[in-house]
């Protein structure tokens, strides 16, 4: 009876874990992975130089609402979380110069 309730157990726990596990799991994507919305505020097609502050504040205000709040969202991510990971510090640097900070 109890070999037969641990492993029941066992069971349940590892259903439980599995779909937590997979509602948890990301894309791997963020808003500032879209090379077509990222393109505008770079000078090459690499995407490792910005374009002038002038330039930068033009692209940044042609975008949505929604693609700037998305953006900035990620920006705000990162600058918490610094690491070698982060793939956009030069850029969330100017987003946040910006005002654009999340109001979560």
């Amino acid at each position: 009876m109890n070999c037969k309730m641990i492993c029941l157990g066992a069971i349940a726990l590892s259903m439980v874990s599995g779909v937590s596990l997979a509602a948890g799991t990301d894309t791997g994507t963020s808003a500032l992975d879209d090379p077509a919305k990222m393109e505008p505020f770079y000078t090459d097609s690499s995407m490792k130089t910005l374009r002038s502050d002038d330039a930068f504040t033009t692209a940044w205000k042609a975008l949505t609402d929604e693609d700037r709040m998305a953006m900035t969202k990620v920006c705000d991510e990162e600058m918490a979380n610094p690491s070698a990971a982060n793939t956009h510090p030069e850029f969330c640097s100017n987003v946040k110069k910006l005002g654009g900070e999340s109001k979560n």
